[in-house]
């Protein structure tokens, strides 16, 4: 028997992502803000097509060395649909691999905690599944910006 309790997901892509050069809007009450455009990038998987560059992130590194992520993007796939992604994540680590990142450094994975949460919204007919599931998305930094292992929760 199975337990229903215990989350299952199943893979939907990977998505990498293109960054821009910051737009650093300094300290705030929060903490420092910087707005980082998307420029670009791949989504391979069920989903198949390119992240369109006109998106960002509304990132947040809060005092306590946590990045709060704050994105909107869209994705065209290989046939024309559009497809509108949000999502809210958080990055955080060591202060070493959080200094070796600063660097331009890369960080194994596995040393990151660098999650995402997706969510999905397109009027294409094909896609319509994807406004009614809820993904998890695990990153890693690569040098052009991030890379997330996205699945979804059955």
């Amino acid at each position: 028997m199975t337990d229903w309790t215990i989350p299952r997901t199943t893979p939907l892509a990977v998505m990498t992502a293109d960054l821009g050069p910051p737009q650093s809007h300094g300290e705030t009450p929060r903490g420092n803000r910087k707005i980082v455009p998307v420029t670009g990038g791949t989504v391979e998987g069920r989903i198949n097509g390119r992240i369109l560059p006109f998106g960002g992130d509304w990132a947040l590194t809060r005092t306590d060395g946590v990045l709060e992520l704050d994105v909107r993007l869209t994705i065209e796939t290989s046939e024309g649909a559009l497809i509108h992604v949000t999502y809210a994540g958080m990055r955080h680590g060591s202060a070493a691999d959080l200094a070796a990142l600063a660097r331009g450094d890369h960080v194994p994975p596995e040393r990151l905690y660098f999650r995402i949460l997706p969510r999905f919204e397109t009027s294409a007919p094909a896609w319509l599944w994807l406004n009614r599931i809820l993904c998890v998305g695990y990153g890693e930094r690569l040098k052009s910006g991030p890379r997330y292992h996205l699945h979804e929760i059955l």
